[in-house]
């Protein structure tokens, strides 16, 4: 059944499993209720319940429901579009209801060309009053990991496409990478296979840290390729700040390069 007006608005009980759902044109509460649905849509009342969307012709007018039943919300697309979650995971209208874990989860909703319509979910756990105000809070800093001088370097010349932001970027070959590092330091003796094993030891060492992304091959989902880790490091270590635009100037005469080849 959906969400009645009475629920619609204003604060849920402190309850364990209380959700909180909103967007940019509303927000609601609703309690851990066996059978209540929330629907969420670019409809409107009493069709569903949170307005998302609504400007965009690509969202179903109802395009997605979150059910609570066996002690969880349950998330069903019910929609012609994707709706994206956390880790690129997608829900397509044929995919099995997906449960939420307690806290937060953004979930995407595609739309028009590059829109994607977020909708942010919060469901409480014990002695748990659900998203509080943290205005006036010092700001945490991003979790960044600890690299020796070479190690920067040696990631800033293979990475230096991620360090500008390029669109779909791959990191250099290991030949074109030895041959910028031969030039900026000529005694260092940089070969390939040096920098590969450089480059696995900090794979080694970060996949010990909770690093966001896998650096190291999982036996148990096949052999990936040794591309996609040394992606998934350099892709991690610009998006936590570790590595930022400014370590280009550790490529001190860059300018005589020319552009790396696509």
């Amino acid at each position: 059944m959906p969400l009645s007006a009475s629920l619609a608005r204003g604060v849920a009980p402190a309850l364990p499993g209380t959700l909180h759902a909103r967007t940019v044109t509303g927000d609601l509460s609703a309690p851990p209720r066996s059978g209540l649905t929330v629907c969420f849509g670019r409809g409107e009342k009493p069709d569903v319940d949170l307005g998302v969307g609504v400007d965009d012709l690509r969202v179903s007018r109802r395009h997605g429901e979150l059910t609570y039943r066996a002690g969880q919300w349950w998330l069903r697309n019910t929609g012609q579009q994707l709706v994206r979650l956390p880790r690129g995971r997608m829900v397509h209208i044929s995919t099995e209801p997906i449960p939420l874990a307690t806290g937060y989860t953004p979930l995407f909703v595609k739309g028009s060309g590059y829109r994607e319509h977020l909708v942010e979910l919060y469901v409480a756990g014990h002695d748990d009053q659900g998203p509080v105000s943290r205005r006036r809070a010092e700001t945490v800093r991003p979790e960044t990991w600890a690299l020796d001088d070479d190690e920067r370097l040696l990631l800033v010349v293979l990475g230096q496409r991620y360090l500008l932001y390029e669109e779909d970027p791959r990191p250099l070959t290991y030949a074109m990478t030895v041959k910028q590092l031969t030039y900026l330091r000529p005694d260092a003796g940089w070969t390939e296979r040096k920098v590969e094993h450089r480059i696995e030891a900090v794979r080694r060492r970060l996949d010990r840290t909770g690093f966001r992304y896998a650096l190291m091959h999982d036996k148990s989902q096949g052999r990936p390729n040794d591309n996609s880790l040394l992606h998934n490091l350099l892709k991690g270590l610009v998006e936590s700040t570790t590595l930022v635009p400014p370590d280009l100037d550790l490529m001190e005469d860059d300018t005589a390069w020319p552009a790396p080849e696509h």
